[in-house]
């Protein structure tokens, strides 16, 4: 077993050899990667990407908390905002892929379809009935108002001589 790593010979195949360019990888052939279905290894993999790509800004303002999803595409009807009774957010949605014609030849495949799913854990200053959703032009913006916070009351002591 060499210590230096082979770049232009032949492929090593040993799990005890640091340098094997053999990698285990926990994923392979998980969830549906058998012979019998690698076929649609390609179509499932890309129904999936979409939830990976499904990006979405949290920030928070005095008064609320606010997020925007860049959804492309979708319709409001296509889209589920859901609150959870453990102050959890979940947004999720469904791209649905082209129709496609047995005559047509496809060069290049980019844009992502099928389900997504992102949940955020609210923090406790939230106020969870309050909870706004819009769409427009392909972006969601969910508003979660904040409890107001009580100010302390300060009360003024007179000092005495």
């Amino acid at each position: 077993m060499s210590l230096i790593p082979s770049i232009f010979g032949s492929r090593r195949s040993n799990i005890f050899d640091p340098f094997s360019l053999d990698l285990w990888d926990p994923f392979d052939g998980f969830p549906f990667n058998t012979p019998t279905t690698n076929n649609n290894s390609l179509s499932t993999a890309r129904d999936t990407s979409a939830f990976v790509n499904t990006r979405i800004d949290w920030r928070e303002t005095p008064e609320a908390h606010i997020f925007k999803a860049d959804l492309p595409g979708l319709k409001k009807e296509e889209v589920k905002v859901e609150v959870e009774e453990g102050k959890v957010l979940e947004i999720s949605g469904e791209r649905s892929r082209e129709r496609e014609e047995k005559t047509d030849i496809w060069h290049r495949v980019e844009r992502s379809s099928g389900k997504f799913l992102r949940r955020f854990r609210l923090p406790e200053n939230v106020k969870m009935d309050e909870v706004k959703a819009s769409m427009e032009n392909g972006v969601l913006t969910v508003t979660v108002p904040k409890v107001e916070e009580k100010k302390p009351e300060v009360k003024s002591i007179e000092i005495s001589s």
